[in-house]
């Protein structure tokens, strides 16, 4: 049977996976804060996918107030999936980072800003020249107010886009999937390879202030 990468697999058609989870570092390679828990009370969870993670990964962890980033795979069918099977489109898998931040340093809202102005959300299963279900943008949210705000600001940048002449966004916004770490080469990448891919430039339009409801 052949699958395309641009469209979602049926349950019954995607990979089965393992029970075991990929084996990971316990510290961050960037500032050396935890990279699996129990991370610090105090702290809030963020979840976006805007295509490949390694250049995702590194727009978050630079930012000050948070303590740990983590790529991995979220929103999918096969449980505990490697990297070569998110690549097949039989999973069902988005590339995702996910954050742990401070909200007394640093805001949701600013990460929904990094998140929009860090890809083109108008290209639905893909990310530039980066083609598969594995790359379309999502936001994945913990809370109530997380998904107000994430609405908001899908609303207020969408308007903005569409002044430029981009086409309507295509953001998946949910409730937060079960998050699976990625392989440990994954982690930090584009820190382990300063000279890596990363291919994330955005739309060069600035996300507009906006107002959780």
């Amino acid at each position: 049977m052949v699958f395309s990468k641009s469209r979602m697999p049926d349950a019954k058609d995607a990979l089965p996976g393992r029970a075991d989870a990929m084996p990971v570092p316990e510290k961050h390679f960037v500032n050396a804060n935890r990279l699996k828990g129990p991370f610090p009370e105090g702290l809030a969870t963020a979840m976006f996918g805007l295509g490949c993670f390694w250049g995702a990964e590194k727009l978050f962890w630079q930012i000050p107030g948070v303590y740990s980033t983590q790529v991995g795979y979220a929103a999918g069918l096969t449980p505990n999936p490697t990297y070569r099977e998110v690549c097949s489109g039989q999973t069902g898998h988005n590339e995702v980072v996910r954050v742990h931040y401070d909200p007394a340093k640093v805001s949701y809202e600013t990460l929904l800003k990094k998140f929009w102005e860090g890809h083109d959300p108008t290209q639905g299963m893909r990310q530039g020249g980066d083609v598969g279900t594995q790359y379309r943008s999502g936001i994945y949210v913990y809370t109530d107010t997380q998904q107000r705000a994430a609405e908001a600001s899908k609303a207020a940048y969408e308007k903005a886009l569409a002044k430029q002449g981009y086409g309507p966004v295509t953001t998946e916004i949910m409730a937060a999937p079960t998050f699976y770490y990625a392989e440990d080469y994954h982690q930090q990448y584009l820190a382990k390879n300063p000279g890596g891919y990363c291919g994330h430039g955005g739309t060069s339009v600035a996300c507009p202030a906006f107002t959780a409801a």
